[in-house]
């Protein structure tokens, strides 16, 4: 049986938007990640001394820098703005999920009216 063109392109709007869904969701595990790692690394700085060497990242190299307070700034900036990005992931996560959900019922629905059995989506 041939589905309407209707419904042939709401099945592809949905098979985009979970295909928008799983790459938001990765990209926010990403973020999520590099922002444990950040947070990680301010913790770590709290345990070494101020006089201590580091180096900090420009590029793809590593460069000294002048003291801690300098590495724990970047690293700061760098949480803050990573915090940002996890919300806002999420936010545009969860309006696609809830989309996702109500095409998920609109095409079952359709599918139904047009005498045919979804499979579980």
């Amino acid at each position: 049986m041939a589905l309407p063109a209707k419904l042939q392109n709401e099945i592809r709007q949905y098979q985009r938007l979970q295909q928008d869904l799983t790459q938001v969701s990765q990209q926010r595990a990403q973020v999520e990640l590099k922002l444990r790692e950040t947070t990680h690394t301010l913790e770590e700085l709290k345990t070494i001394g101020d006089d201590a060497t580091l180096y900090r990242p420009i590029g793809g190299l590593l460069v000294k820098a002048q003291n801690k307070k300098e590495v724990v700034d970047l690293l700061t900036d760098d949480k803050e703005t990573l915090e940002v990005r996890v919300k806002a992931l999420e936010r545009n996560e969860n309006q696609l999920r809830e989309r996702y959900t109500a095409m998920t019922k609109e095409i079952s629905d359709a599918l139904q009216a047009a005498g045919v059995q979804p499979s579980s989506a």
